[in-house]
């Protein structure tokens, strides 16, 4: 099955908000063997949204739709949806019950424009939306279903899985299968990993393809299987991943679709050790990227955050001659950070980072983006010095990077 996504709001066009909601969904329909599309993205009026629906049943039968149903004058999808399906707006008891309830376990008071949250189209099945006040709205038209939900993310997750997935399956009756298999892929390019893969890639069979998704310094390879006939789909995908196997070795350091920081956390844990971090121009985003996987707490100890200085001297126990000889940021400070953090919380493994972000602070000898990196594990210290660039969050994301792939070296060739 083909789904498109359809999602409003002027907020997603002018910078504002981050659309979240088409990757989750995009994911969650890929479990099923669905595939997404295409996703359009619309401002908060009437012709255009029209014109979203209209092209997006012209070539699918499953719309999801998601944002414009707040109880504000600018939220007018439903209006929209009354004007695509032919229907106009009544109250819905169930709905204006349902609101009732959610607002005084909240302990808020009904007002006109949440009462309006309960006036739906007539030509809909309304889904109860649990944990929100906008109602789920489910319409067929030419044997083609479109659902519209809330953009509040919590909100349109609890519905998705509980409600209109299983309907959905029970609606169209698919056996298609979409199967994936990602590895992260160190020592290579994404060119120089395509010229060494040429062979494999051409004698893939017709069901499996072949993705590069890079990044500095790692390439996230994705095999992708798609057909009916789930476990001989499973199986070609099986031979292949074994051959990629095969022939990248060791350069594959992780076999599931994560980040770095997953990847190093994986790592760990297989290797029951524990890693904190210490950090200056990163300003705790290494710790950041760590403690974001689920179950980091079993091997992720803590982090300092030396800024100043006296932070780096006091705390971390790096020596302030060193300091004034050799400057913050150079490979001297940076390994005492690292063995500093690694003695205070008492961590086999350690992080640290020193260096200029920007957009000040540059020298001729030590320019902006220039950064330290030490990574030490048990006895064994490396240390590395890169010059980024001059813009200040690019400098602290591939510092962050780089970090981290520094601890996945050192992890796997410990």
């Amino acid at each position: 099955m083909n789904v498109e996504i359809v999602v409003i709001g002027d907020e997603l066009l002018i910078g504002q908000v981050v659309d979240t909601n088409s990757n989750w969904i995009a994911r969650e329909m890929n479990k099923i063997g669905w595939e997404i599309t295409e996703i359009t993205t619309v401002r908060d009026r009437e012709t255009e949204m029209l014109s979203a629906f209209e092209q997006a049943f012209s070539r699918v039968d499953i719309v999801l739709v998601t944002g414009g149903l707040g109880p504000t004058k600018d939220d007018i999808t439903k209006q929209t949806l009354c004007e695509f399906f032919g229907g106009k707006l009544v109250l819905d008891e169930s709905v204006l019950r349902d609101v009732e309830e959610l607002l005084a376990k909240r302990k808020l008071k009904m007002n006109a424009s949440t009462r309006s949250q309960a006036m739906v189209p007539d030509v809909c099945t309304v889904i109860q939306n649990a944990v929100g006040t906008a109602p789920v709205m489910w319409f067929e038209k030419g044997g083609k279903v479109l659902v519209s939900m809330p953009g509040v993310p919590l909100e349109m997750k609890h519905v998705m899985v509980n409600e209109v997935i299983p309907r959905l399956v029970a609606r169209f009756h698919d056996d298609s299968s979409i199967l994936h298999y990602t590895c992260l892929v160190k020592n290579y390019t994404e060119s120089a990993l395509s010229e060494f893969l040429t062979d494999f890639e051409a004698q893939l069979p017709e069901c499996v393809k072949l993705a590069y998704l890079p990044n500095p310094g790692v390439v996230r390879l994705r095999l992708t299987a798609r057909g009916r006939g789930g476990e001989n789909l499973q199986h070609q995908l099986d031979v292949q991943i074994s051959k990629l196997n095969t022939l990248l070795g060791d350069n594959i350091f992780c076999h599931q679709d994560t980040t770095v920081a997953g990847a190093v956390g994986l790592l760990l844990k297989k290797q029951h050790k524990t890693i904190a971090t210490a950090e200056s121009c990163t300003g705790g985003n290494i710790a950041h990227q760590l403690t974001l996987i689920p179950g980091s707490s079993t091997y992720f100890k803590g982090s300092v955050v030396s800024y100043a200085n006296e932070v780096k001297e006091r705390v971390l126990g790096v020596n302030k001659n060193d300091i004034e000889i050799y400057g913050a940021v150079s490979q001297p400070v940076v390994e005492q950070m690292a063995r500093g953090v690694q003695r205070l919380v008492d961590s086999d493994c350690a992080i640290a980072v020193s260096g200029i972000a920007g957009p000040g602070g540059g020298t001729p000898e030590k320019p902006v983006g220039t950064v330290w990196i030490a990574v030490v594990c048990g006895d064994k210290l490396y240390s590395e010095m890169f010059v980024f660039g001059n813009n200040r969050e690019y400098n602290i994301e591939r510092a962050t990077h780089r970090a981290l792939l520094a601890m996945v070296k050192m992890l796997t060739e410990n």
